[in-house]
């Protein structure tokens, strides 16, 4: 598998992960959308560690995903918690 390839599964993959933690996809395993938000958190931190050692690494179509992925994240996470207040 070429390596632009696998760091785009990783993101997404990490991605998809803090989507079932926001109770926007159901979990794989249960088929429940439940809202998890410290796995959440723990994914977005893990794309933000991964963009802060990768910089100045990635070609521009890698880095424009992960900071579109980041940034979609945070705003769904803001959402999610004020629905729980």
């Amino acid at each position: 598998m070429e390596e632009n390839s696998l760091f785009e599964l990783l993101t997404l993959s990490l991605g998809n992960a803090a989507l079932i933690g926001l109770g926007l996809m159901p979990d794989p395993m249960t088929d429940k959308s439940e809202v998890n938000l410290s796995n959440t958190m723990s994914n977005i931190d893990i794309l933000l560690m991964l963009r802060e050692k990768t910089q100045g690494n990635l070609c521009e179509k890698e880095k424009k995903m992960l900071d579109d992925l980041i940034h979609d994240l945070q705003l769904k996470l803001v959402e999610v918690q004020k629905k729980q207040v």
